[in-house]
């Protein structure tokens, strides 16, 4: 509009002749304006609706000159002197024209720049001085043509670009030649300049500088509307490519249709729906299985979300709802299988065979969650396969060593990319029955980070009063794992948290003897290896003998892991003797067993002997994660002022229990023909080897006090004899536990003669079989009295014994 007001309204010399006031002399009206600035030359219609503007616009007589100048905040509506810009234009009013809301119309034509002197009224509108700015023409030199060029080139491309702009002002930039003119024609027709940006350019008197500000516009405007086409385009190009490829895709499936050809979209479909019908779902799933398929049929087959909900339906389509392997279980056949497979483990078997027998009598008992604790090799996940043979069940073990995430366990939820169900989901899956026996391996080796803690999320799935609504988060919806026989593994319990340890039948795994290693390296060891290597077991014979004296004199633990990889390392050898030419059969002697494998790495026995030679030195027995050990604990004296002297890497609680024993043996010093201040002129130093492994707990109290006699009285302790108790001050001796395992760690070092806090015989024989027993003698104590009267000589005859008894081990190993 301001622009056909420009062509048609130019300054005449009848708009100038009643311009007196054009040298300041007399004041004009200002007439505020808000978001506007009006150049010279320029005409341009304002809306007038204030109050005091009205009554300016009404009090204009003959006279029609006023001050256009803006304001500098547009929020104000009643503007001071101060509130305005200082400089604005002198401007003739041509027409005003009364709106329908009371405002005015009114056209005004801007006639020159002028700077705002004193303003001599305010109310009821303002009048103020003014003082002409004249401008600064540009000489005529090459620069200043190509600058004008180059400025109207850019708005002719604006303009041509743009769709609000008219193609006349292309024809009026052309035909203007003052620079002056031009710039102010140009600044007053670009609607995407602010007013601070137009009033910066009312405010430049200097016409060369002016067309350097509107050139720095321009070419930034022109460089905004580029990539503004440049994105439209590509948006278009985007639009019309999935146009076409839907309109494509259209035509294809009329064309399939017309020629019979099945849409293999829509197979799909038919069987995910197929398989939903005959998975056997409970009702709410099934429901919502079906209204994800609805969803899925009327999506497109490119939709980024159509392969993450097919593979949502697909998941819950194949799960095992309603599949069982489980039929009538013979208790006869199953405890059949489990001997076969494993030798002793009597209370496990017994566990299992109790289960098997209530699950005929109540086929819809929920599944118990056991778990097996017991030392690295004694057989805890192979006989989890074994379980599950016996109940002609599905297998599958879950490994939790180093899990730390609880996804792992519940899943992740859908909206995350690649998500997946959680392991106990994707092993159903794979068994295609829903009531497997599931291992989840290692329970004690579970970590825990800042994704969660697997530990809590199997709080769920190992509680038969909540298992049977488990929820995935991938899958939303409840499972039931009621019928899924769990069963955990462990080496210690102490790192599995208190709530999970509590929905858990512990069972325990102790250690082997002696006689059940080679039972079971006989049974099962040796021919799997033989089997292993490709050895022809008619080249090879391996005598109990041989396989006795690799489990005695090179191996050291409570299963049996070690003993396979050593017998594993002889067969190998005979399996190269053979490859290389032999052709008699190989007879494992106890030589061939040195030539194989060395020589012996294991001498317990004999370093029992030995060691206890030595008055002051003790056999106690310990319990570690791998299974029981012996543990000796060496005192020693010196001239000094009463010292008393730890070593050996102990904790608290042992080094209070060495403070004990000393204390006891102090206040009993009589008893022992000791003088009541022995220590006075005495250092005690008492050491438990190895030095390098960490050791506590209160079990080693009986064998200290009885180092320390041993040591006082100059009376070494029997030969193959080692004890386990807590001391109190007061010499009595309570119970401790692990005492399966340190018994086992005692026969297989050779001991002869085990003392026992009395109050564990009933773990003794509950958990120690008569074989075990065999050829070991267990004696009982209350007090430490008696701990000493077992365990040192009373006569000279009895000291020459226990030397003799040493000679003969030392001199049958050797």
């Amino acid at each position: 509009m301001a622009s056909d007001f420009v062509s048609v309204i130019k300054p005449t010399a009848k708009n100038l002749e009643g311009n007196e006031g054009a040298n300041g002399k007399q004041p004009i009206p200002v007439l505020p304006v808000r978001d506007t600035v009006l150049f010279p030359h320029a005409v341009l219609p304002l809306t007038v609706g204030r109050d005091s503007s009205i009554q300016l616009i009404q009090s204009l007589g003959e006279e029609k000159s006023i001050l256009v100048v803006a304001q500098r905040d547009a929020r104000q509506d009643t503007p001071q002197a101060a509130d305005l810009y200082a400089v604005g234009t002198r401007a003739t009013v041509h027409k005003v024209v009364k709106m329908p809301n009371q405002s005015l119309f009114v056209f005004t034509e801007g006639n020159e720049r002028v700077h705002l002197g004193e303003f001599t009224q305010t109310q009821p509108f303002m009048v103020a001085e003014f003082e002409v700015i004249a401008e600064t023409e540009p000489e005529k030199s090459p620069e200043t043509e190509a600058l004008q060029r180059n400025v109207v080139s850019q708005f002719q491309q604006i303009v041509t670009s743009s769709p609000t702009l008219s193609d006349d002002l292309q024809t009026i930039a052309i035909n203007i030649e003052e620079p002056g003119r031009l710039a102010d024609f140009i600044s007053s027709s670009l609607p995407f300049l602010t007013t601070t940006d137009k009033q910066e350019l009312l405010e430049t008197p200097d016409v060369t500088k002016r067309l350097e500000r509107i050139n720095q516009h321009l070419a930034k405007e022109l460089e905004v509307q580029q990539l503004r086409n440049k994105i439209q385009t590509e948006v278009q190009d985007s639009v019309q490519q999935s146009q076409r490829d839907y309109y494509l895709r259209e035509q294809l499936k009329a064309i399939q249709k017309e020629l019979g050809d099945v849409d293999e979209t829509q197979k799909d479909i038919a069987e995910l729906k197929e398989k939903i019908e005959a998975a056997g779902m409970p009702d709410e799933v099934k429901k919502d299985a079906l209204k994800e398929l609805a969803r899925l049929s009327r999506m497109n087959a490119m939709a980024a979300d159509y392969s993450l909900t097919r593979n949502y339906v697909e998941w819950l389509a194949v799960l095992p709802w309603s599949k069982s392997s489980a039929g009538e279980v013979d208790i006869k056949k199953a405890k059949e299988i489990l001997d076969a497979d494993h030798y002793g483990l009597r209370k496990v078997k017994d566990r299992i065979l109790d289960y098997l027998s209530v699950r005929r009598l109540k086929p819809d008992m929920k599944g118990p969650i056991l778990c097996f604790v017991g030392p690295p090799g004694v057989g805890k996940t192979s006989l989890g396969r074994s379980i599950a043979k016996a109940l002609g069940r599905k297998f599958s073990r879950i490994s939790l060593g180093g899990m730390h995430d609880e996804a792992e366990i519940r899943g992740h939820r859908r909206t995350y990319i690649g998500a997946l169900p959680g392991q106990i989901i994707q092993h159903l899956k794979r068994v295609e029955v829903n009531d497997p026996v599931f291992m989840l391996d290692e329970i004690d080796k579970l970590g825990r980070d800042f994704r969660g803690d697997p530990a809590s999320a199997l709080l769920e799935t190992l509680d038969p009063e909540q298992n049977n609504t488990f929820r995935d988060n991938y899958l939303d919806q409840p499972f039931d794992l009621s019928k899924v026989l769990f069963i955990c593994t462990a080496n210690q319990l102490d790192t599995i948290p208190g709530p999970l340890l509590d929905r858990m039948e512990i069972i325990e795994l102790t250690g082997y003897t002696e006689e059940e290693k080679v039972n079971i390296a006989e049974r099962y060891l040796v021919p799997r290896q033989i089997k292993e290597n490709g050895v022809d077991p008619a080249m090879i014979d391996f005598p109990t003998e041989s396989v006795a004296l690799v489990a005695r004199h090179y191996t050291r633990e409570a299963g049996v892991r070690r003993l396979e990889q050593q017998i594993g390392t002889v067969v190998r050898k005979v399996a190269r003797k053979i490859a290389e030419g032999a052709t008699e059969k190989i007879t494992i002697t106890p030589e061939v067993v040195h030539e194989f494998l060395g020589g012996i790495k294991v001498r317990v026995d004999t370093e029992i002997a030995e060691r206890t030679k030595r008055p002051g030195v003790a056999v106690g027995l310990a319990w570690t994660p791998a299974g029981g050990d012996v543990l000796f604990i060496e005192a020693n004296k010196m001239k000094g002022k009463g010292g008393f002297t730890i070593t050996g890497q102990i904790g608290d609680v042992m080094k209070e229990s060495m403070q004990a024993a000393l204390t006891w043996v102090r206040s009993n010093a009589a008893k022992f023909g000791l003088e009541q201040d022995f220590t006075k002129d005495t250092d005690i130093h008492i050491h438990v080897p190895a030095g390098a492994i960490p050791k506590d707990g209160p079990s080693a109290g009986v064998t200290m006090a009885t180092a320390l006699v041993s040591l006082l009285t100059d009376t070494p302790v029997h030969p193959l004899t080692a004890m386990t108790g807590e001391i109190t001050l007061s010499g009595n001796v309570l119970p401790v536990g692990g005492i399966k395992e340190k018994f086992l760690a005692a026969k297989r070092a050779g001991v002869r003669d085990v003392i026992l806090p009395l109050e564990c015989k009933t773990q003794v024989d509950e958990d120690l079989t008569p074989d075990q027993i065999d050829n070991v003698k267990i004696h009982y104590a209350t007090r430490i009295e008696e701990v000493l009267a077992v365990a040192l000589p009373k006569t000279v005859q009895e000291e020459a014994e226990d030397e003799a008894v040493r000679e003969e081990v030392i001199h049958a190993s050797a």
